[in-house]
């Protein structure tokens, strides 16, 4: 069980500046975001040279489908995702793209938004959400990496019931417990209760639920939310979740100071599950 961080939290202009602020995050690991490599904003060497020279571990890749807006819940309903039929072709392409540079970068897992799934299996929408993970999914599989689907778009239910559907076992779900309470999908507590034996990666992050129906919760830093931790950590203990763990801080300007503060107040819970820090 590593620890990292999310490249893209950090919010890095070059390969450089994200191995140095990793490092000041106390970390030595990182969930890369392929988008800077695959649009040739970074350079291949160049990135692998910077991480490897500061002895930083990629855990895993994040692939980030095209025209997602995250203005409102209602923005990224429609646009999350592989859902939007105007960018499919674009998207699948993607995968393709992003498969083989995985393996070169030794990565074994991704993950990415599916975009918001029916709880309706009657649904016609469902089948189409279904394929098309699956056939994104493919290219990775392909290239022997496993497929992690971002969890609180949906609820735990859904998502189980699609994972099922889905029949792999190299596909599983990144857990994010502030996104359950950013999206209104449910207790985290509870979510990873239905979801551990499907999961391939844990995102530590906390956030408040909105007072507004239909608008967004915020993000805080770890601890200032309402992710019950120790309920979340007491389900990878009691269930022997061995996963990565990765620190993700999408808000305000202060994010390796959030990440410093979110290692040290998770540091006992993550020491007694047996995390490498």
């Amino acid at each position: 069980m590593r620890i990292g961080v999310c490249s893209w939290s950090l919010q890095p202009d070059s390969p450089a500046d994200l191995a140095q602020q990793v490092s000041e995050c106390g970390l030595s690991s990182v969930q890369l975001a392929l988008d800077p490599l695959l649009t040739g904003g970074w350079d291949f060497d160049e990135t692998t040279s910077a991480l490897q020279h500061n002895g930083i571990q990629i855990l895993s890749a994040m692939v980030q489908t095209k025209g997602e807006d995250y203005t409102t819940l209602d923005t990224i309903r429609r646009t999350g995702g592989l859902r939007p039929d105007e960018h499919w072709e674009s998207n699948l392409g993607l995968a393709q793209r992003a498969a083989p540079m995985c393996t070169a970068l030794g990565i074994d897992l991704v993950t990415f938004h599916a975009g918001f799934m029916p709880h309706d299996i009657s649904d016609p929408e469902f089948s189409i959400i279904r394929d098309r993970v699956l056939e994104f999914s493919r290219p990775f599989l392909d290239h022997g990496i496993r497929v992690a689907l971002e969890t609180g778009q949906e609820t735990a239910d859904t998502l189980l019931l699609i994972l099922e559907k889905l029949e792999s076992d190299e596909i599983g779900a990144n857990f994010d417990p502030a996104n359950m309470i950013l999206y209104g999908m449910g207790d985290p507590a509870d979510a990873l209760s239905t979801l551990y034996k499907h999961t391939f990666q844990i995102h530590l992050k906390d956030a408040k639920q909105s007072t507004i129906p239909g608008e967004w919760g915020t993000e805080t830093p770890v601890g200032r939310g309402y992710v019950d931790w120790t309920s979340i950590f007491k389900t990878v203990t009691d269930n022997n979740v061995n996963v990565d763990m990765c620190f993700e801080r999408e808000s305000d300007n202060f994010r390796v100071q959030d990440v410093r503060d979110g290692v040290d107040y998770l540091k006992p819970l993550l020491k007694s599950a047996g995390a490498q820090l």
